[in-house]
């Protein structure tokens, strides 16, 4: 875990979890050197130069208003006819001058450092991150007073950005609501100048506005953390319950009263069931982790295989895999929607991937008493189930 990242995470502890986490804002203020490794300019200009990145993923912003892409890019027709967008430095520096906002998304994607980040987030919360990257030069707001639908920490690299901060308006907002939150009446709870080295924590929902209006530029990351929520539970009950006869059934609607009296019961007295067993919200939350999405990492030269190369980096490239012991006491590792299970004393060799980080393929060999061969076999079976990476001794 580099300087940076460990940085972060310092403040991810059991205070915040229990006292700030989805209740409240929190500043955490920061020595100017204390991002400055895990984003610089040259490597945003460096994504800028060496990707193709189309709207939305690059876009600019001025007062919620996305610029359109042909003012700041003209398109290149290839010789096999396809079509894509050369940004214009110059028309992109001037509008970037006269006040938008550049936007990047996600660019955990892109940048390994970033990308090491939001994975060990997504290890401390339990939950997925996507990381944006905004910078700006000038006191006009990019988006207006606006709340977004997700938990967001916010990492300043460089510059000064002026937040100001209202509440809530509506509790727990949603993407997908019944109703939209009306927007903050009067002045905001609080104004502060997020500087460099500087971090901010703001629950969805909460109103801000954002400026660089200190003076100097802006750069900063901010990072998107997955609701999940009481609706992301039932909807994940209704298909567990299919596994019930009475869930499955159609809807009496010629029934008699009673009929129809009778199937509400049922199902009722299912749903009354789950939510007595005090395991359930454990349950839910463990398929959860279990089926979360891997990150892309291939590993390539080893396309025919994991080769039984003592130094080869081994590591999960999901940050929530679960390890567990069934009922026959075999060791499970849960990840990507898929399982794997080991004897109880291969254990130790996924008891160390799920704790992260990279580990060499001859330490995993000695954790679990295998060969250098039974080891890289078994590592085999999580690349090719898009679950681990390796890399190095190519």
């Amino acid at each position: 875990m580099t300087t940076e990242v460990s940085a972060v995470v310092a403040h991810l502890g059991e205070d915040f979890l229990a006292q700030v986490y989805g209740r409240t804002y929190r500043h955490f203020p920061g020595r100017p050197d204390r991002f400055g490794g895990l984003l610089r300019w040259d490597d945003l200009n460096a994504l800028l130069t060496h990707h193709r990145l189309e709207p939305p993923r690059l876009r600019l912003s001025t007062d919620g208003k996305t610029l359109p892409q042909h003012t700041y890019s003209v398109p290149v027709t290839t010789r096999r006819s396809t079509v894509w967008h050369r940004l214009k430095p110059a028309e992109l520096h001037r509008h970037l001058a006269d006040g938008a906002t550049l936007v990047l998304d996600p660019i955990d994607e892109l940048h390994p450092g970033v990308g090491a980040l939001a994975q060990e987030l997504e290890r401390q919360l339990r939950t997925g991150v996507q990381v944006n990257a905004y910078a700006s030069w000038t006191p006009e707001e990019g988006f207006g007073v606006h709340w977004d639908d997700h938990d967001v920490l916010v990492l300043q690299l460089d510059g000064a950005k002026r937040w100001r901060i209202h509440g809530p308006t509506r509790q727990a907002p949603l993407h997908r609501d019944t109703d939209v939150p009306e927007p903050p009446p009067g002045e905001p709870l609080v104004e502060l100048v997020l500087n460099a080295g500087d971090m901010l924590y703001l629950p969805r929902g909460w109103w801000h506005a954002v400026a660089a209006s200190e003076g100097v530029h802006s750069l900063h990351l901010t990072c998107g953390m997955q609701t999940t929520t009481g609706a992301d539970l039932l909807q994940w009950l209704s298909e567990d319950l299919r596994r019930e006869a009475t869930v499955r059934s159609e809807l009496p609607r010629f029934g008699t009263d009673e009929e129809r009296a009778d199937f509400l019961r049922s199902l009722g007295d299912l749903v009354r069931k789950e939510f007595e067993d005090g395991t359930l919200l454990d349950r839910f939350l463990s398929v959860r982790d279990a089926t979360e999405r891997a990150r892309l990492v291939p590993s390539l030269p080893f396309v025919e295989g994991v080769p039984p190369a003592p130094a080869l980096a081994v590591r999960l490239v999901t940050a929530r895999a679960r390890l567990c012991e069934d009922g026959e006491g075999r060791a499970v590792l849960a990840a990507g929607g898929e399982e794997w299970a080991c004897a109880p004393q291969v254990g130790p060799l996924p008891a160390l991937l799920v704790g992260g980080g990279s580990h060499r393929l001859d330490a995993l060999a000695e954790s679990a008493g295998l060969r250098l061969g039974q080891a890289a076999r078994l590592v085999d079976e999580l690349v090719a189930g898009e679950v681990a990476a390796v890399a190095g001794a190519g």
